[in-house]
């Protein structure tokens, strides 16, 4: 398993530098969480491939649905394995919904998978 763990995107630098994360600007300006997503997403690309590969998983194992909030806590509990428990890693929630419209934007076939609803938020 520990080898395993060792082949995990994102930890080639090893278990310090887990996940790049954004930075924020001044309380003073408004950041909207599409912009963080985007942000995070272009420094971290890994974790939508991540979340690809486990989605392809639940595929061939023939699920008829799929949470991103389970895909979300398989991340975590392997980068906190690996990386024994590296407050470094983190993925905030808030993108969850990004990363479900990125999966079925790219794989329209899993649409039926996931649920979706109206973003609240931009």
């Amino acid at each position: 398993m520990r080898g395993e763990q060792q082949q995990l995107p994102g930890l080639e630098l090893g278990p310090e530098l887990v996940i790049r994360q954004i930075c924020l600007p001044p309380p003073a300006v408004t950041v909207t969480i599409q912009e963080r997503f985007e942000t995070f997403h272009e420094l971290n690309p890994w974790v939508l491939a991540e979340l690809e590969t486990l989605t392809n998983r639940c595929v061939e194992q023939q699920w008829s649905r799929v949470g991103i909030a389970m895909l979300f806590e398989q991340l975590r509990w392997r980068y906190g394995e690996a990386t024994r428990g590296n407050d470094q890693f983190r993925l905030n929630n808030d993108f969850r919904s990004r990363y479900v419209r990125l999966l079925v934007e790219r794989h329209p076939e899993w649409i039926p998978l996931f649920s979706t609803r109206v973003l609240r938020a931009d």
